[in-house]
């Protein structure tokens, strides 16, 4: 289930041990239109790690190995990858849950589609499926924009004025420089233990973005962005902070992250986590979700590795 990144190596480690795509095994996702939800993102937006470092099934981007590629770049590499696994998709196709038959190996596996036996389930849905967001921001008002930044797409979209930017992560930060060219920006993010907004505290959120190596803080006073602590309640058109400071915002954008999409795995599974893409539901697996295998699952590398792991237990069901 997901044909993103994790899927896909999952798929090519299957066909490496010599499954056939659509007759020993196939790839469904819930994306209707046949677009990865890379072709969903902000035109600027760019991949965290390298390009060297984002190989699927044995395939590396073409062209710099240094660079950070675009989520075009990220998209087109997945259709090339799929191609050349010779897989179709069955797109639009949205797992909804699943449940064991009785005490032997069959599972079954409900979509919108309609129920599913088969021996084996592969969650790869994506460890940012869901927009995180705080629970009073549903209350939040301003008068120009309220969104996630799951759904920016670039500073045309955003109403002239204030704007707001709750989450100072990799998103965060890529959209705080993008608007700071054409709006008056304020980030805002949590800061670490004894440090206050400041110089320092601007360094120690540089450095949580990462390709492997450490990366520059933005010289956010040049770009003329403002720090502020955390926002963590708001009170009508105003965002209140922790440290009792409050701002009243034309536009407000949440960059604070993503949930995985694994409603649809049984209770058991999402409350007690097993680790390294194993549940305790036999036959059913998880890929790239750090929260059922190791801290970096999500990225290229981190899902290659569930991926060996899952296609050699599901080689040695009885």
């Amino acid at each position: 289930m997901g044909s993103g990144h994790a899927g896909l190596s999952v798929a090519s480690e299957l066909s490496r041990m010599g499954l056939v795509p659509q007759r020993d095994f196939a790839v469904i996702d819930s994306n209707c239109d046949g677009r990865r939800s890379w072709g969903y993102r902000w035109s600027s937006m760019t991949l965290l790690t390298e390009a060297g470092r984002s190989p699927i099934a044995g395939r590396h981007l073409s062209g710099d190995p240094y660079r950070h590629p675009s989520p075009r770049e990220v998209e087109e590499h997945l259709l090339s990858v799929e191609s050349s696994l010779r897989i179709t998709t069955m797109w639009g196709i949205r797992a909804t849950g699943v449940q064991r038959l009785g005490d032997g190996s069959t599972l079954l596996l409900s979509t919108n589609e309609g129920q599913v036996q088969t021996r084996n389930i592969v969650c790869a849905s994506g460890s940012a499926g869901r927009p995180r967001i705080p629970s009073w921001a549903v209350e939040t008002q301003a008068p120009g924009i309220v969104l996630h930044s799951a759904d920016y797409r670039g500073p045309t979209q955003i109403p002239a004025g204030d704007v707001l930017i709750i989450g100072a992560g990799h998103s965060g930060q890529q959209v705080a420089r993008e608007l700071s060219s054409s709006h008056r920006v304020t980030l805002s993010s949590r800061s670490p233990q004894g440090h206050s907004p400041g110089a320092g505290w601007g360094r120690w959120m540089g450095r949580q973005l990462r390709d492997g190596r450490t990366s520059h803080a933005p010289d956010w006073e040049a770009l003329g962005v403002t720090l502020m602590p955390a926002a963590v309640a708001v009170d009508g058109a105003h965002i209140i902070f922790e440290d009792g400071q409050r701002t009243a915002p034309q536009s407000v954008i949440f960059a604070t992250g993503y949930l995985p999409a694994d409603t649809w795995l049984p209770t058991e599974v999402r409350d007690s986590p097993r680790g390294r893409g194993t549940t305790a539901v036999p036959g059913l697996f998880i890929a790239g979700m750090p929260l059922y295998s190791k801290p970096d699952a999500d990225t290229f590398d981190g899902a290659r590795r569930d991926a060996m792991l899952i296609a050699r237990r599901i080689m040695k069901r009885p």
